[in-house]
């Protein structure tokens, strides 16, 4: 059997050899002057350095959640003073993994939970189990995922434990696990919250109305004669607000940009290009500066303007839930660019107090397919595509910041304006797109990226969108 430690001789050796890789030839060697090799580094072998610096971290990192797991054992109350923390002079295992790694008590914890929930079990009579995770665990130990991932995916399973049906509950945790293997922390989080709202039905309305209970907003000014706001707000009071802030903020983002900036040179632009000479005067705010000067904007004309600020005149918060939510009241429903699923009562009660779409997913009467007829993509096929899409398709920005794309050009080739040949993106991603020679396959629920051969010379295409934060069906979820 391999030792544990195995695994970091591996990575430390590698670690070595991309180290003096990425020196030059004629470099001499400096003891202690780690900042001065660095420097001398090809940017190719700095690159190469910092992916074998990460799998040593993680690595690492799974040594020290299991080791943790076993200090939180070992330091069981039931010990009483001859507890393990206690002999070492600490309170309890927490602060004892804090002062030994220099981190944060919350990271310590979240150390030790991973250990624990990931950790094979033990009956009384000595049998030997599985872990209550093992496909976290699985993942965890190959370091396919980092710690991070797994106390996110492992927290939420182990708060529906008791109400989630174990099966659901088991392809769900698979397919986190897949999702957290091709997609960064913030967007797994995201999946995380679809798949909790998905297992737990019942719950959501009591994680709704203990987010409402917290919501606050403090006001102070300081010495300097800055006014500081700080809030906290649930998903229900937040809606109106981002949703008139951003509308805003995007308004001011594209009277900056220069005349005819809108057809990149690659997908046909949604939003076409622009006409005059662009702004007299450059808007060097900041994306904070503009927020502020919005949510004043905003104030201003509440107390003393009869007439609406002309970008809010178009902004609509749009809720989204299928019919069967609909109907029976139960399951979950979504505010757009808020990743915090809603329950079917708030929907219901948003729709009620305001101007609001309850839900657009193609019906009758929406003319979603245009052809040729119209360039811009219409309202009804934006409110699809964010449908679909969820935000940027590639990156999943926030569908505040994202623009319906043509996927076949609009002049070029004669894309018609349609969902199949329509795609959410924000400026980044579109631009990205064009220069790498990224493909883009979409359906009317669906949309695939064919990588480039350089990137990937199979060019297997990857799923983007929302779809990929669906999860599997399985007889006993239905």
């Amino acid at each position: 059997m391999e030792s544990p430690l195995s695994t970091l001789d591996r990575d430390v050796a590698a670690l070595r050899a991309a180290w003096r890789g990425a020196m030059p030839p004629s470099s001499v060697a400096t003891d202690g002057a780690t900042q001065a090799e660095i420097a001398e580094m090809s940017d190719a072998g700095l690159v190469r350095v910092t992916d074998a610096l990460a799998q040593v971290r993680r690595d690492a990192e799974v040594l020290l959640a299991r080791v943790a797991a076993e200090v939180s054992k070992r330091s069981s109350t039931e010990r009483g003073e001859a507890s393990l923390a206690r002999v070492h002079g600490f309170h309890n295992p927490v602060r004892l993994i804090a002062a030994s790694t220099g981190a944060s008590r919350s990271d310590a914890a979240k150390l030790i939970a991973v250990g624990t929930s990931t950790a094979e079990r033990q009956t009384f009579g000595g049998e030997r189990m599985p872990s209550r995770h093992p496909h976290v665990a699985a993942a965890l130990e190959s370091t396919v995922i980092g710690v991070d991932a797994a106390s996110a995916i492992t927290s939420m399973l182990d708060r529906v434990r008791w109400r989630a049906d174990p099966a659901a509950a088991d392809a769900a945790e698979a397919a986190l696990v897949e999702l957290a293997t091709r997609v960064p922390l913030d967007l797994l989080m995201r999946g995380i919250r679809e798949a909790e709202a998905r297992l737990d039905r019942d719950g959501i309305e009591p994680r709704e109305e203990q987010l409402r209970s917290e919501r606050s907003l403090t006001m102070r000014e300081d010495s300097a004669g800055m006014v500081h706001l700080h809030a906290r707000l649930d998903p229900e009071t937040a809606a109106p607000i981002k949703t008139a802030v951003e509308a805003l903020v995007r308004d001011a983002l594209r009277r900056r940009e220069p005349a005819g900036s809108g057809q990149g040179p690659g997908l046909g632009s949604g939003s076409g290009s622009g006409s005059g000479s662009g702004p007299i005067i450059d808007d060097q705010r900041s994306i904070p500066q503009i927020q502020a000067d919005a949510l004043a904007a905003i104030a201003r004309h509440s107390l003393g303007c009869e007439r609406t600020l002309a970008p809010l005149a178009k902004a609509t918060v749009v809720v989204r839930l299928d019919h069967d939510t609909l109907i029976d009241g139960l399951g979950a429903a979504h505010i757009d660019g808020i990743e915090q699923p809603i329950s079917a009562t708030t929907a219901r009660r948003m729709a009620a107090d305001a101007e609001l779409i309850p839900m657009v997913l193609g019906g009758e009467g929406l003319p979603l397919d245009l052809g040729r007829s119209a360039r811009l993509f219409s309202r009804p096929q934006r409110l699809a595509l964010a449908e679909r899409d969820g935000g940027c398709a590639s990156c999943g920005q926030n569908i505040a910041y994202v623009d319906a794309h043509h996927i076949r050009w609009w002049e070029r080739d004669a894309g018609p304006t349609d969902l199949a040949n329509g795609v959410m993106l924000c400026s980044f991603c579109h631009h990205r797109i064009h220069r790498e020679g990224w493909g883009i396959r979409a359906t009317r629920t669906e949309v695939w990226f064919i990588p480039p051969p350089h990137v990937d010379p199979d060019q297997t295409p990857r799923l983007g969108g929302r779809a990929r934060f669906a999860l599997p069906a399985c007889p006993s979820a239905a």
